[in-house]
Formats: C-alpha cells, structure tokens, sequence
C-alpha cells in the first residue's frame, strides 16, 4: 500500500540510507503522535535498507522490558552476537558483563565503545541500518548506548533511525541528533489513505471520518470499521481508538484473548511461558494456534520472528480491557514461570501484588543490585523506587529511595533524583530521624541535584555535622566524602580561612594519613593560606601510588588550587589517562576541564584546545551542564591569550550569564580575567583596566581570593598601556573627542592607587605563600610596573626565575623587558629579547602578543616576517589527539579506546592528518610533530 503524504520524510530516509553507503553514516530521530506514521516510515526505510542490499538490525522499546539491564540492546545485537571473539579482550568482556553473561560491572561509554565496534566491524562487509522503534520504552542504559554509538557514525557505513513519541519530548532530545517531526497529513493525503482503506463510504460518513481522523494515519484506517454517520460525541482520539481495539479484542474466542492479554504484560516474554500464563486465566491448556484470530483481526503480527503488537495503542487497550484481577492473575503466572529469569520475575510478581510485600521488596532489591553490576544504574534506580513502595518499614522505605536518588545524581539526572529524595524525606516522620548514612547520602545527593549557593555558610556546617555523624556511626568512607565536598565549597566559593577552619576540624578527627590524597586535597582546598604551603611544600616529596586514580585526581586538585601548575599537570595527567581506560566520563569531562586550564599556562595550545573541546563534548553528552560551562571558561582564557578577542567575549559573556554559575567564583573569575585579557588583546586598554579591577575586589563576584593574583600580569599590562593612552590623552585634550571619565585625573589616580595596593597585597601574600604560579605572576607585574629606578633590578630578578615550563610568562617578560631596554634606548640589546619573545609566542599560537613583539622589533629597527601557520594548527583538536597517540605508536583500535571512537573514524583523521603535516605514513608522524614549533 502507498504510503500517502511522506515524500519529504521518505526523501529524507533515502538520503540517510545513500549516505550510509557512502561511508558518511548519521542518525536521525523520526519525532511524531501515536498513529501519525513513524512505523509505517520506518518499514518503508527498512525495505530500501533490503532492497540496497543492507543489514537490517531492529531493537524494540517495551515497556515491561524498560526496566530490564540491556534489554533493547541485545535484542539489536543478537544477530551479531557470534562476532563477539574479533572485539579486543576488554571489549568482548564489556559487552559480555553487560548482558550478564559474566561477572563485571561495564561503564556506559565502554559499552558503547564495545557496541561501536562490534557494529562497525560488521558495517564493514555490509553496510547497516538500525531501526529502534518505541525508542521512549527502552531501558535507559540501551538508550544511553544507542545515542553514543549515533554521535558517533560519521565515517562508518551505519544509519540509525528511532522511533519516539511526541509526548516524551525529554527522550532523544538535546542530543544532536537530527530530528524528523512526522505532522498530520493534509487533506489531500488524508482523501488518498481514506480511498485506499475505506473506499466506497458515503459522502457524509467520509467527511465526518476526514473531520475527526484530523490528518492521523491510523485513525484513518481504524474509524471506518467503528464510526457511523449517526455516532454521538466521540472520546478523544486515541482514546477512540483504543477502544476500537478493544472492542476488536472482545470478540476474540476466550483462548486467543488470553493469549494475547498475557502478551499485553509482557512483550518480551517466551511463548511458552504466555502460553502457561495464559491458561492461568482460562484454566486450560491453550495451544499456540490460538494466536491465529488475533493475527487475522489485525491485532497482532509476527515479523523477524517475533510476535508483535500491530501498534502500540493495541497493547495498552487490550491489557486495559484485560481487567485488573486478570492482570493480577498474568503477572502472578508470568512471575512463575520465570524461575531462570530472577530480573524479570522479580518486576512481575511486583506487578501482581496489592498493598505491600517484604519479600516482592527484596527481590527487587537484589534485582537493582545486579543491575549495578552490569552497569545499568537507571534500571537500579526504577527497582528501587518500587521497592520503596512494596515495604512497610518507613525507614527502609526512606533508604531505598535514597540510595535510588544517589544513584540518579551519578546519572546527572536531576529531575528524577529530586522526585525521590522528596518522597524519601516524606516517608519519614522526621526525617532527620534517619540514621547518619541515610542522611550523608541524602545530603551527597542534594549537592549534585541542588548544590544552592556555594557561600551558603549553613549548607557548609551541615556537610560538617553529617561527617562527624557519619564518622561516629562507622562510616569513615562516607565522612570523608562529605568532609571534601565541604572544602571544595570553601574554595569554589572564595570563601576566607576562618570559613574552612569547622572543615579541617572535622578532616583531623578522621584519621587520615599525613600524605593521604585525600587529606591533603581537603586540607588545602579548605584553607589555602593556612594549610596551602605546607600542602605545597609536601608535594615534590610525595611518592604516590599512580594506579589510585581518584588519588591521583585529590592531589593534582591540591597542586592546581595552590598553583602548582607543573605538578598538578603530571598528577592530572595521570588520573585523566585512568579514568580514560575505566570509561568514568563524567570524571574524565571534569579532569580534562581542569587540566586545559592549567595547562593554558605551559604551552602546547593545540593540545589544550583538544582537551577542552572533549571535556565541553564530554560534559555534553553525559549532561553534566556545570562543567560544559567551566569547559567555556577555560576556553575563553585560551582565545583570548590567542588574541581571537570576539571570540573570547562571546564565550565568557555566555559563561557569566548561566546561573550554575552563581556563587562559584572560580569560574566567573576565569570568564572576567578572559574578558579583561581580550580587551587588552583588541587595544581597549581602560576598559581592560576596569574589568580586571573588578577581580581583585573582594566584593565582587568575580573575585577570587588565589585566583586573582593569577591574573596580576594582565592587570599590570592594562595599568601600563592605559596609562601611555593617557598621556596620548593629554596631549589631544583640546579635542572633546577623546575625553571620558576615565580620563579625568582623579579617576586615573585613583585605578593606579588601586593598581599599586593591588601590588602590595599579592607581594605580602606570596612573602609567606610559595605558590609558583602566584610568585611568577607577581614577578611580571612587579617589573612592568616598576618605576624607572627600579626596573632593571625587577626586570633581573623576574628574569632570573625558572621559567623553563612556563612559556606564556617567559614570552611575555621577554616582550616587557625588550620593550622596556628599547624605551631606555639600548636598541641592539632590545632585539634579544624580543626576538626571543616574538618566537615564543608564535610556537604558542599568541596571534595578538605576537604582533606586540613585531611592532617592537619594528621599533627597534628590525623588520620580522609575518607568522607562518604551523601546520600542526591546521588540524583539528580530534586529529591533534590521534596524531599524538599514533605518534606514541598505538593502534587504531587502541586511539579509538581511549577517545571513545571508532578504529575507523581514527583511520579517517590520520587519512586527513597525513597530507597536512607532509607525512605519507604513521612512521612518521613523531618527527613531523617534533618539528612542529612548540615550547
């Protein structure tokens, strides 16, 4: 039958199917209401996909099956399920944990790296089409799967189509997947289905069908069986039809509706074990013939042998039409059967239970436990929530929805995770009542799902309070936890010492090592001046287990916070590489974050750029909105140091107006130093003044008490090129033009006033605080802004720092110290330095500080050539990563694993990588890297 109406829709199939076999694979989300067509296009698409001579691949949603662990997944792979042995070892095992098969508990981004390949490999010989119908009813961990593995087919022989339903708007939204809205036919279209399925019907009849159908496929096809010219007020549409359906069920023999009911419970379930439920109801044997009658009324079919509703709608009609004690009765029986099944009979016999049942409650505890285990931690959480609901025990009621809601935060699901710590805290009398683990993990959760104001001094002596519980009642783990959620409050904040002081009270009553990670993290985010250069001086001594990844991450948070940069490069570096092989996404989007920012400070930009655009990818796709924004910070300090300034102002403007960052001074300081540092780059130099000002301000909220003197050079610069601006300024004071408050003496005086105080602050604080990139900051400000008597000896001590890591400030003392012998008149003794300087920051990529040290050299009678793009900076962040990890000699497969794609899409980028740095083969990528200029 012609399928009326669609010709866009279907054009737009046809095109992701050529596509596809063109190796330019892609997914698209097929978007409508119930009945609208998305089966009828995707069997149309699957019929082009055969006709191609295509693999076909079909997975299902159902939901009695949305709370099983992977279950749409394996229905997908099962056809390849005997190519499992060409995966490497630990992708055979992830896969093989996921479907239970063996002991392990997978992560999602492995699991979707496993699928990946599994798929590709077998695109390779055959070029594939998925199809996910009812895509809103599979389990949420298929779901997270299916949308890794379509972000991800750009260079595969893969298309991928899914099936929602427009009222599930949050399902397959804001993924970047395209997206197809089927609409109601028109008219026209509408007239041709209604021919070809009801031809000959009155005129009267076929209006008040077309009025009433209003452009829905299935109406169109389904009301003519049901409606006459005389029928009364109707219900609303799919309600009309749902009992269309039903009354369709109704006339079935009594074997066949048993049957059938038994189906409408469980989709996913064996024949025989719908046929045994089924014979609960009739109360004797029923044979599978019995089927038949359902097929012929069009309510059921087979197809890839598989028994199917015809739609949807069918199913929620006949299990409604079933009534509730058969429903009861199903479940029970289904429960029953499945002896060798403990998942799914253990969601059965909740179906068929009325008021509570410790033991119903219990098994779907131990369901969400081996939930867990396979890495499915949205199923866990629905077992838990109905758990919940099967026990009489308030107090267990309450902790089994706290401990569902921990586990919805770790999936950054924020709406879920507040529904159940509201129903836990109702569940209780008093639910401060609960015992201190209960209570640490509800306050865990809230500061995931509802973090409020980090300045918040009450939130911070809660987290106290619960430590000490929770320590008092045998939980030090948890204490801990809580204990450095408290101090990274103190310094995401900006809080002062005194703040942090309850902190370390708590972290010396938990009996940590000296050189514990942990300790040491806590101790110096708590209170940086007071702990911080101890914690500093302890950190070169340490000898860490570098196989403890999250300690690894404790102390590189600690070296970063205190301004170690080089340190917390290497400990970062680390836990970045673990959390990479363990596929912990949501840890590595945060580390990679962290570790783009420092490193913008010791050079290799492109790399940099690469780290930040995965963390933002990352952040992105496990929907973790904070760090996509921290991400943004760190990215706008880069273009601005750059000199891309527009560029730089878009992305910290877009920063300072998102309210996650309300109260987290840390990264509103990064977005204001970044607007500061592109306005100088772009020449507006007051108004660079004014807006670094305004971080050293301790009222303002773009202050940070360690992170401002981090920004003392590009106050310095501003100070110095506003006041040259000045003095232009006075000299053309005649002319109105120029004029402005900021040119009025006594507000000159008072910014330098403030400059100079500035200065004198950051020099006491680093008198008694070794912060390495703080006393390097202070060092360059100091002799910028050093009058002429003392420059020399300013300019002699910056330089006499070691600055062999720190490219950005030994390029940019360079250029100031050049500039300033040049001032002095000593030409020939200018151009070392800013030879040096311009070379400096062309390795960096520093477009604007460069053109500064060229205006110099000019100055100083040296012409210098424009820079030339390094062909390492014609590569994309992606095909910087892999040229870097092919150069180390790893294999596609290996790259793939550890970037999350396909060995394909890293053959793809190498295929690009090649001619653009002038190589013909990965032999010699490492030399061609090391010839790139780079500090």
């Amino acid at each position: 039958m012609e399928l009326h109406g669609r010709d866009p829709e279907l054009a737009a199939v046809d095109r992701l199917l050529a596509h596809a076999r063109d190796r330019r694979g892609g997914a698209v989300v097929v978007r409508g209401h119930p009945g609208i067509g998305k089966t009828m296009v995707l069997s149309a698409a699957r019929r082009s996909a055969e006709a191609a001579g295509m693999t076909v691949l079909t997975t299902n949603g159902a939901e009695a099956e949305s709370a099983l662990p992977f279950a749409g997944l394996h229905q997908l792979l099962a056809p390849l399920l005997g190519d499992l042995p060409a995966l490497t070892p630990r992708l055979q095992s992830t896969l093989r944990g996921a479907f239970g098969l063996q002991d392990s508990r997978p992560d999602l981004f492995t699991v979707g790296l496993a699928v990946l390949e599994l798929l590709g490999d077998r695109a390779a010989r055959t070029p594939l089409l998925i199809v996910a119908e009812d895509a809103h009813w599979l389990d949420p961990e298929t779901l997270d799967v299916l949308v890794f593995v379509a972000r991800r087919l750009t260079a595969e022989p893969i298309a991928a189509l899914m099936a929602v339903r427009a009222q599930h708007t949050g399902v397959l939204s804001g993924t970047g997947l395209s997206q197809l809205l089927l609409a109601e036919l028109d008219a026209e279209a509408a007239g041709r289905v209604l021919a070809d399925h009801a031809p000959g019907l009155a005129p009267g009849l076929r209006d008040r069908i077309l009025a009433e159908a209003a452009g829905n496929p299935l109406a169109l096809v389904e009301l003519p069986r049901v409606l006459t010219v005389d029928a009364g007020e109707l219900l609303p549409l799919n309600e009309r039809l749902e009992s269309a359906f039903a009354d369709r069920y109704a006339q079935l023999p009594a074997p066949t509706r048993a049957v059938v009911a038994a189906f409408s419970a469980d989709t996913g379930c064996a024949l025989p074990a719908l046929l045994a439920a089924a014979r609960a109801l009739t109360g004797a044997p029923v044979q599978a013939g019995a089927i038949q009658p359902a097929i012929d009324a069009g309510l059921v079919q087979i197809q890839d042998r598989r028994l199917r509703f015809r739609h949807p709608l069918v199913r929620s009609a006949v299990y409604r039409a079933a009534g509730d004690i058969a429903r009861l009765t199903l479940h029970a029986a289904l429960a029953d059967g499945l002896a060798d099944d403990p998942d799914r009979r253990a969601w059965h016999r909740s179906a068929a239970t009325l008021g509570t049942d410790e033991q119903v409650s219990a098994d779907l505890v131990a369901a969400a436990e081996r939930a867990l285990e396979r890495g499915a931690l949205g199923v866990a959480v629905t077992d838990l929530d109905r758990a919940s609901e099967l026990t009489a025990d308030p107090a267990r009621r309450s902790s089994l929805l706290l401990r569902a809601a921990e586990l919805a935060s770790q999936l950054l699901d924020r709406q879920i995770a507040v529904r159940l710590t509201g129903k836990a805290e109702s569940a209780r009398a008093d639910p401060a009542q609960g015992d201190a683990a209960d209570r640490a993990r509800l306050a865990l959760v809230r500061e995931i799902v509802d973090p409020g104001d980090f300045r918040d001094s009450g939130r911070l002596d809660l987290l106290c309070d619960l430590a000490l519980a929770a320590l008092a009642d045998g939980f030090p783990q948890l204490a801990a936890t809580l204990c450095f959620r408290a101090a990274s409050r103190c310094w995401w904040a900006g809080l002062p010492p005194e703040a942090g002081a309850r902190v370390t009270a708590v972290l010396g009553k938990l009996g940590l090592a000296a050189d514990d990670p942990a300790a040491l993290a806590i101790a110096a985010y708590a209170q940086v001046d007071v702990h911080g250069p101890a914690v500093l001086r302890q950190l070169p001594s340490l000898v860490p287990d570098r196989s403890d990844v999250d300690g690894m991450r404790f102390l590189g948070g600690a070296a970063l916070i205190l301004g170690d940069f080089v340190t917390a490069s290497s400990f970062m570096g680390t836990a970045t590489a673990g959390y990479r092989s363990q596929g912990r996404a949501a840890l590595l989007a945060r580390n990679l974050s962290s570790t783009g920012f420092i490193r913008l400070w010791l050079g290799r930009w492109p790399a940099v750029r690469a780290d930040l655009e995965e963390a933002e990818s990352l952040a992105e796709e496990i929907g973790d909105h904070f760090w996509i924004v921290a991400a943004r910070s760190a990215q706008a300090l880069l273009e601005a140091m750059c000199g891309n300034h527009e560029t730089a102002v878009r992305l910290a403007d877009s920063v300072l107006a998102s309210p996650l960052v309300v109260g987290v001074r840390f990264v509103a300081q990064a977005a204001q130093h970044a607007r500061g540092m592109a306005a100088n780059a772009a020449g507006r130099h007051d108004e660079a003044l004014d807006l670094l000002l305004r971080v050293f301000d301790p009222s303002d909220d773009t202050h940070h008490p360690d992170m401002c003197g981090w920004a003392l050079p590009d106050l310095a610069d501003a100070a110095v090129r506003s006041a040259r601006h000045e003095t232009a300024v006075r000299s053309a004071r005649h002319d109105p033009a120029v004029r402005s408050a900021r040119h009025d003496p006594a507000v000159r005086s008072a910014r330098h006033d403030a400059v100079r105080a500035i200065l004198a602050v950051a020099a006491e604080r680093a008198a008694r605080f070794p912060s390495p990139m703080l006393h390097r900051s202070l060092a360059y400000a100091e002799a910028v802004l050093a009058p002429e008597r003392d420059a020399a000896s300013a300019y002699r001590k910056a330089l006499s720092m070691d600055l062999a890591a720190w490219p950005v400030h030994r390029a940019r003392l360079q250029l100031a110290y050049g500039a300033w012998l040049r001032r002095e008149r000593r030409i020939l003794e200018s151009r070392i330095p800013l030879r040096a300087a311009r070379d400096g920051f062309d390795a960096l990529g520093a477009a604007a500080w460069g053109r500064l040290a060229r205006e110099e050299l000019r100055a100083a009678g040296e012409e210098s050539a424009g820079r030339a793009t390094p062909s390492g900076e014609q590569l994309t962040p992606q095909e910087l990563q892999t040229a870097l990890l092919a150069a180390a000699g790893l294999t596609n497969r290996e790259i793939g694993q550890r970037l999350f794609m396909s060995h394909r899409t890293v053959s793809s980028h190498l295929y690009r990588i090649f001619p653009k740095l002038g190589v013909t083969n990965r032999a010699q990528l490492r030399a061609a890297l090391d010839a790139l200029p780079h500090d």
